[in-house]
């Protein structure tokens, strides 16, 4: 048994699926399911259940456990060795939630690129409940996720935004005359809200809840300008960060403060404990605190 076989077994695990993994690993379906044979042989132990859905046995599932601690000290050094042999080229993987993190991330990547031109930085633009599932498996080496996660022995935290939302409605609306605006006012509002992957998705509902109400969410986005130009055109009301509303106030839209507190876009990067970062990845990370440091928090 080799890295190779505990590679292919922890993605079919991961996938539920012989034919999902082999397309992930690029390899034959009959020459994944043939080394997954081999290691049950060699274990003398059966590791999936094959039914018509594929489970993971009890053996399969404590096999499972220590092929992901294998993988983890095996990438590691892997990357570490790669450090010492190449030390200014190599690539980051980081998720950014597409809502938000462009404008945290562009600035940042512009001095990095200057500085590293020859570090491929691979972007993925998903919601920040991938984005730190993503930071969990390992396919990212770290990521923007909204509303920091509590799960402080598992990561590693660098707050990097704080900004309350702001409520969108257009001008003609009886809401547009006030000056502020609580949760409980909206409870005949039709709502534009994020997509169900976003965290600010469950706050948002969860704080309606607790004024008394459940939104009528009319339709759901991940893109800003969809958002506010569904707001625009008299379908809803939108929830946004500050820093995003206010660059909708020119058209025919009220962006108007909410008296609730608890209602705020607090974007964070997230990396891996325990985890071996390669150098350039570290060196994103320490730009980034050097940029919250220069940056006036916003609020």
């Amino acid at each position: 048994m080799d890295i190779r076989h505990l590679e292919y077994f922890a993605e079919v695990a991961k996938q539920m699926s012989f034919t999902k993994a082999a397309a992930t690993l690029h390899v034959s379906q009959p020459s994944l399911s043939k080394t997954v044979k081999l290691m049950e042989t060699e274990l003398g132990v059966p590791l999936f259940y094959r039914s018509k859905v594929l489970q993971l046995t009890d053996a399969g599932e404590a096999v499972l456990a220590n092929a992901i601690q294998v993988l983890d000290a095996f990438h590691n050094l892997t990357a570490e060795l790669d450090d010492i042999t190449n030390v200014k080229k190599g690539k980051i993987r980081i998720g950014i939630p597409p809502i938000t993190g462009a404008a945290f991330f562009s600035k940042i990547i512009r001095y990095y690129r200057d500085k590293y031109p020859e570090v491929d930085i691979l972007l993925s633009e998903v919601g920040s409940k991938m984005i730190k599932q993503g930071v969990e498996d390992g396919s990212l080496d770290f990521g923007l996720v909204c509303n920091l996660p509590v799960e402080s022995s598992q990561f590693h935290t660098l707050k990097v935004v704080d900004d309350p939302l702001m409520l969108l409605v257009h001008k003609d609306t009886a809401t547009a005359d006030k000056k502020t605006v609580h949760l409980s006012e909206l409870r005949d509002e039709s709502f534009i809200l994020y997509r169900e992957d976003f965290t600010l998705h469950d706050r948002i509902i969860e704080e309606c809840r607790a004024s008394g109400f459940h939104p009528n969410i009319v339709c759901h986005s991940s893109h800003r300008d969809f958002m506010i130009e569904m707001v625009e055109a008299k379908v809803g009301a939108a929830l946004l960060p500050s820093h995003i509303a206010r660059e909708a106030a020119d058209k025919n839209i009220a962006v108007l403060p909410l008296s609730h507190p608890n209602l705020r876009l607090e974007l964070g990067l997230v990396w891996k404990k325990n985890k071996y970062l390669a150098f350039s990845a570290r060196e994103f990370i320490s730009m980034s605190r050097d940029y919250v440091k220069e940056t006036v928090p916003l609020s």
